[in-house]
């Protein structure tokens, strides 16, 4: 079985918590869990939580600079710190306290799209394939060496929430309790990253998001569904702003861009270049969502009207 391993599960959310469960699942001994300080008004977060129930111990420093919680973490005598969903700067001070280091959790196929929107962009792009990445992180932003990495495929509906939650997220957890398994058995290696292949996208805001419907048809569903749910494609009606979420692609209709060409109970089908997009749920600014036969009927929308 090789040596054994005292591991710190460092991160947040519900990642964070499905790493720490598949590890204590296995038997494995998480001698702390480390988490970002909790958020006035803010539910707990819960890798907390998980860690609370089960009675371990529990560390939200405000700053991995401070001495003092270095000195904490030196005393926990690591083997090796997984860094699962951490939004926290981890200078190196930290990282290298472990016996093996420390390993990060990135949901892309680095060196592709670093940075935090890394799900987003791929879709938005109209990529076939992703996948994740587990590195040893450095002070650079998703520069480190690689572990391994772990592909899947991009479907012609898929979103940003089936490519995260159906694809990615249980497999990065099993990335997780396989790196432990690598260092444990001496077996982890390293393998540098290629910068000439790099690729870097920021955050993806609603500024990314407002669809243009001037743009060809599988330009504008890409955009839809890598902004489903967050931060949401919207587009305006009669001057305010509206939200679109679940969507089809309908290829080869006619129309004028963001002219209203059907409304059914199916939805309501807008033009873009070289066909349309079923909207199917909506949400207008202030409100919750909705079935986009439902806002077309509180709002009057008929077939000739325009969006954007």
């Amino acid at each position: 079985m090789g040596e054994a391993m005292r591991l710190i599960v460092m991160g947040q959310q519900a990642f964070g918590k499905g790493v720490l469960d598949a590890l204590l699942e296995r038997g494995e001994d998480v001698v702390a869990v480390y988490c970002a300080p909790d958020k006035e008004g803010r539910p707990v977060d819960p890798l907390k939580e998980a860690a609370l129930a089960r009675g371990l111990p529990v560390h939200q420093p405000a700053s991995y600079k401070d001495p003092d919680a270095l000195a904490e973490m030196r005393a926990l005598k690591p083997d090796l710190c997984l860094m699962a969903y951490v939004t926290m700067f981890v200078p190196e001070d930290a990282r290298e306290i472990p016996t093996h280091g420390s390993i990060c959790f990135h949901p892309s196929l680095l060196p592709l799209h670093r940075g935090p929107s890394s799900i987003n962009w791929p879709i938005i792009g109209g990529a076939t394939k992703t996948g994740l990445t587990l590195f040893y992180p450095n002070d650079g932003l998703d520069e480190g060496d690689i572990l391994l990495q772990k592909e899947v495929d991009i479907g012609p509906d898929d979103t940003l929430g089936t490519v995260y939650f159906n694809k990615i997220f249980g497999l990065g957890v099993q990335a997780m309790c396989e790196a432990v398994d690598l260092f444990r058995e001496g077996r982890a290696t390293r393998t540098p990253q290629d910068p000439s292949k790099a690729t870097y996208e920021s955050w993806c805001r609603e500024a990314d998001a407002e669809i243009d419907w001037t743009k060809p048809v599988a330009e504008v569903y890409n955009l839809i569904r890598g902004t489903n749910p967050q931060p949401g494609a919207w587009t305006t009606c009669r001057g305010k702003t509206l939200q679109i979420f679940d969507a089809a692609r309908i290829d080869g209709a006619d129309g004028a861009p963001g002219e209203v060409m059907a409304v059914s109970d199916a939805g309501i089908e807008i033009a873009a270049g070289g066909g349309r997009i079923r909207a199917k749920r909506v949400r207008p600014k202030g409100e919750g969502k909705m079935t986009a036969a439902e806002f077309a009927a509180k709002e009057g929308l008929s077939v000739g009207a325009r969006l954007g």
